[in-house]
């Protein structure tokens, strides 16, 4: 398998995927599967993951150093704005996104230039850690699309399970106590690239075909999703309490045979 490209890759961004193994290690079980097409691993690449846990970031760069590639992450501006995670994530070279605030489209720009420059960018296309009540992806935010049309760049999903035993979503609160059940039970959790998305074909105005390119890649992301959870395709085993329920970006699931067919 490729190397990671260290001569593009700042020094502060391979630290932090090495570290994320350390961390991943006695914490959880990671399995990663799928792969990514040669012709992809360079760039410019999007990767659209489902976000269920506040662990799941660590999760996929534990995946991303396993899987030898170092994707650009678009992740909240909360975390810039912290003393040392901020510093580093800029060191990194990280996207900052201010969602539900007037600057929240300033990043799409700066994430389209990185796509051109021929970087991999990571994103969480529902813009939360998913309230849906079964855990399956939400209907996501159009930015992932757009980004995609701004840049020509290829949309990949990607599917990550298992981290919500790990931490739950109330984390910080109660977080020795999560660490410490974790490191007794060691969780399997799972990443798993899949195929890239068909954008082809879209028709009507931006705004439509932004809705429907956000469609497919939803649906792909939930097709990666299924395989992980073949007996679960209801309530997963895990049953996060902490998590409040909204149905109110709930995506219309289908039924638990076509997930297979479609595989």
């Amino acid at each position: 398998m490729d190397s990671i490209p260290t001569s593009r890759t700042p020094l502060m961004w391979r630290f932090m995927l090495v570290l994320a193994r350390i961390i991943v290690l006695p914490l959880c079980r990671l399995h990663v599967s799928g792969d990514i097409p040669a012709a992809l691993r360079t760039g410019p690449l999007i990767l659209a993951a489902n976000h269920v846990s506040p662990f799941d970031p660590v999760v996929m760069t534990a995946a991303c150093h396993k899987a030898r590639i170092a994707p650009r992450i678009l992740a909240t501006g909360g975390i810039f704005d912290a003393p040392v995670a901020g510093a580093a994530m800029r060191a990194a070279g990280h996207i900052r996104v201010d969602r539900n605030t007037t600057h929240v489209a300033d990043a799409l720009p700066t994430a389209a230039q990185a796509l051109r420059d021929g970087a991999l960018v990571l994103v969480y296309p529902e813009g939360r850690i998913g309230l849906d009540p079964w855990m399956w992806p939400e209907r996501g935010k159009t930015g992932v699309a757009r980004m995609a049309a701004l840049s020509g760049a290829p949309v990949l999903p990607v599917a990550q399970w298992g981290a919500h035993a790990v931490l739950p979503y109330e984390t910080p609160k109660n977080i020795g106590r999560s660490i410490l059940r974790a490191l007794r039970h060691r969780p399997v959790v799972h990443v798993r690239f899949g195929t890239p998305v068909d954008l082809t074909g879209v028709t009507g105005t931006a705004g439509a075909q932004a809705m429907q390119a956000t469609r497919r890649i939803m649906d792909g992301i939930h097709d990666t999703l299924a395989p992980l959870r073949p007996d679960e395709p209801e309530l997963p085993h895990t049953i996060d309490t902490t998590r409040t329920h909204d149905t109110s970006r709930v995506r219309p699931r289908r039924a638990a045979a076509e997930h297979v067919t479609r595989q």
